[in-house]
């Protein structure tokens, strides 16, 4: 259970929610066909949350199972990637296959260890890394 500080638990729907409710964003696909959150208009209109399908890079420590249920999260910047990493209290992790890549992974099963309102900020955070300045400072004010 959250803490409190990030509101009601977040859900895999929330996600979703998340991303649509972003201004300039739109559901398209990436590896193939993976659903991935966009921002068509940013630079190079990159994904800023993807969902992963099953990997040998991606495998349960405790059963050895490909995970089943991952999403991946831009981050700004490998230092806000650690610091979410290294956060116990956080269901976010790395593996190998992300080394030098600013984004943390977490299993849909495990959001509701973070608030809704974490879970928006973090998504947030995401979208801003990859939307236009212009529109990332008419959405969020000075930043």
């Amino acid at each position: 259970m959250p803490d409190g500080s990030g509101g009601r638990p977040a859900t895999p729907d929330d996600v979703d929610e998340i991303c649509a409710a972003l201004p300039d964003t739109e559901l398209g696909t990436s590896w193939g066909d993976m659903p991935t959150w966009k921002v068509p208009s940013g630079p190079r209109g990159k994904g800023f949350v993807m969902y992963r399908r099953p990997h040998a890079s991606a495998v349960d420590p405790d059963t050895g199972e490909q995970y089943d249920d991952l999403v991946i999260i831009v981050t700004p910047t490998e230092a806000e990637k650690a610091a979410l990493v290294d956060d116990a209290a956080t269901p976010f992790f790395t593996i190998d296959h992300f080394d030098g890549y600013a984004a943390v992974l977490v299993q849909q099963s495990r959001l509701g260890e973070l608030g809704r309102d974490e879970l928006a900020e973090i998504i947030t955070d995401a979208w801003a890394t990859r939307a236009p300045k212009r529109l990332v400072k008419e959405h969020l004010g000075d930043g």
